[in-house]
């Protein structure tokens, strides 16, 4: 079960269907810092964690900017040499969209990751 498949998925769904907001559950720690870097580059809107006893939930806020996103698997790795090979694989075109790196400094977008030169694992991209 990948809880981060399943939450972009759900927000994909729902705004598809222009709604205003989306609960995603199950809940983990990399789907909700994957949210923090949707939510920096204002994809979303606020969002908060719901404690309901057992894995918990989000409750996101959406803002109509989303045109796709998704989980990347495998997770490959990617060097700072490689990441704009990546970023013509999964996103329309220059400057349009974002992938989402994990890296030894946290989860960061491709644009901090090129910045602060490390490299890391993809895990989703958004546009």
């Amino acid at each position: 079960m990948d809880t981060l498949a399943n939450g972009l998925t759900t927000i994909i769904n729902n705004e598809t269907r222009n709604k205003r907001e989306c609960i995603i559950s199950p809940a983990s720690k990399l789907l909700g810092r994957v949210l923090r870097v949707m939510q920096l580059n204002g994809y979303i809107g606020e969002f908060e964690f719901i404690d309901d006893g057992r894995s918990g939930k989000f409750k996101i806020q959406l803002l109509g900017r989303i045109n796709r996103c998704g989980a990347i698997r495998p997770r490959f790795p990617v060097k700072v040499d490689e990441i704009e090979q990546w970023e013509t694989k999964f996103l329309p075109s220059r400057n349009v969209g974002l992938l989402v790196v994990s890296t030894p400094r946290g989860i960061l977008s491709h644009r901090e990751t090129k910045e602060k030169r490390i490299g890391g694992r993809l895990l989703a991209f958004v546009y």
